[in-house]
């Protein structure tokens, strides 16, 4: 049994509209006019939430920590990673102020904690929700302190094996996050290969574990976003940009504004057209019924008191009288009154007494 979480007011899980996650992550390049830019094109675009990233870079890499092929491609070649997020922190002050005009606009903000400091700082400020990223899927030690403050968790399982995530879920269980826990399934490249986006491990994620399953969407463009809505994922998370041409290391991976409209729009009418799964007939279609189905007609004229038999009547349409299910409990009876040829066969010329 699936337990639903509730996000700053708002119910996560397959019965109810998939959470919209816009990334902005450190799109705002360590400038608050920009920052808040991203919450306002991010709540207009149709976006539930919208997540930064908070962390102190001395804490989050060694001075000798190398960028990732992709970081590198789209910033300054020659500083470390150090240097690049450096330039791309926000301290807590800032983020407060970012949380408050969420809230002003009605939007939650959410964010990702990088080491403890961040999250005990993102815990004071009531975060609706925490954000693991995969760099952190395995930091056990990490996932333990976070799991006590008992808030709702958003958890990557980018670079992950199942068996890496089940060890790390359990953890998160067994300190205070027993069900607080909400999957993302992911693919950890910018942009990752449509061909490895594996969408079915979204359900294998909800089977093995029992959780709300989102996924962290990193290919080009919107389709994979909507196709795992189709595949279960209550949750999409996307990273999102004022413009790719900005420089930054997500910038040229992420939808602009008009794409995240777009990509919202279609989940939304894709959640349209799944329904609710039970099979019957629609009010469009109601009218129709009585149309284009088919009753039980006389073949050829009945005479009042014969014995009606198989090859006395034949289905046609419109279906107004008796079904022709009932074929097999009319056969046999007695008419009651000249039935003529074409003419349905209904409960009031048939004998039921016989």
């Amino acid at each position: 049994m699936i337990k639903d979480i509730i996000i700053d007011g708002k119910k996560i899980g397959r019965n109810y509209p998939c959470f919209i996650i816009a990334e902005a992550g450190v799109n705002h390049n360590g400038d608050m006019k920009l920052a808040y830019q991203l919450i306002d094109y991010a709540k207009a675009s149709g976006a539930d939430a919208v997540k930064f990233q908070l962390f102190i870079s001395e804490e989050l890499v060694t001075t000798m920590a190398p960028k990732t092929k992709y970081q590198t491609k789209t910033t300054l070649g020659s500083e470390s990673q150090l240097e690049m997020l450096k330039k791309l922190e926000l301290n807590v002050n800032q983020h407060n102020e970012l949380k408050k005009y969420c809230e002003k606009i009605g939007i939650t903000y959410l964010c990702t904690p990088y080491e403890e400091k961040s999250a005990a700082a993102l815990h004071d400020l009531k975060v609706a929700a925490f954000k693991v990223a995969s760099t952190d899927t395995n930091n056990i030690p990490f996932l333990k302190y976070l799991a006590k403050f008992e808030t709702p968790i958003f958890f990557s399982t980018g670079m992950s094996t199942l068996g890496e995530i089940e060890t790390s879920v359990n953890v998160m269980k067994e300190n205070g996050a027993l069900n607080n826990i909400i999957l993302l399934h992911c693919v950890s490249e910018y942009p990752s290969p449509m061909s490895e986006s594996n969408l079915r491990a979204i359900n294998t994620l909800q089977t093995a574990f029992h959780c709300p399953t989102g996924f962290s969407d990193h290919t080009k463009g919107i389709k994979a976003s909507a196709w795992a809505v189709a595949l279960g994922a209550c949750v999409i998370e996307k990273h999102f940009t004022i413009s790719r041409s900005l420089d930054g290391p997500d910038h040229s991976s992420s939808l602009e504004p008009g794409e995240f409209k777009k990509m919202a729009n279609d989940i939304r009418e894709l959640e349209m057209a799944l329904g609710d799964g039970i099979k019957r007939p629609m009010e469009s279609e109601s009218e129709n019924k009585k149309y284009m189905q088919k009753s039980l007609v006389a073949k050829r004229k009945i005479l009042s008191g014969e014995i009606i038999m198989e090859h006395n009547i034949t289905c046609k349409r419109p279906g107004t009288g008796l079904p022709p299910l009932w074929l097999y409990k009319v056969i046999g009876k007695k008419a009651l009154v000249d039935i003529e040829e074409n003419e349905r066969i209904t409960l009031k010329n048939v004998d039921w007494n016989d």
